[in-house]
């Protein structure tokens, strides 16, 4: 997905963005605990938009950095689109384990191995009426 396809209120995926600007951690309480929280600029071919990190995240990028945010979150702060990785996302740097696949390439599929009849569960006789 690009910078421009991200809709507010969902789910995204992007991939294969650039990290050209990380601004200065700033920290905050909540709930009787301190947290930190961190914004970057996040840039491809689309456009640009602000990146959320949060606690352990601030350090996982830095500018420059080719990453992808898999099944982020996009919300919207004073009219602006942002993205972080919410409950369930990740981010991860271009050339890690995970990163998403550059579109242009495409991995063939996985070959299975058919099952031997020994390795096939037994098939349960019907039931009787």
């Amino acid at each position: 997905m690009k910078i421009k396809e991200v809709l507010a209120q969902q789910a995204a995926t992007l991939e294969n963005v650039e990290v050209v600007e990380k601004m200065d951690v700033r920290t905050f309480q909540k709930f009787g605990k301190e947290g930190r929280v961190c914004n970057a600029t996040l840039k491809d071919d689309s456009g640009e938009m602000t990146l959320t990190l949060w606690n352990d995240d601030i350090e996982t990028v830095n500018e420059g950095d080719k990453i992808s945010i898999i099944d982020g979150w996009v919300s919207e702060w004073q009219g602006n689109k942002q993205i972080s990785t919410g409950r369930n996302g990740k981010i991860v740097k271009a050339g890690e384990e995970g990163a998403a696949a550059p579109a242009a390439e495409e991995k063939p599929a996985k070959k299975t191995k058919a099952k031997s009849p020994a390795e096939e569960p037994e098939a349960e006789a019907p039931a009787e009426e």
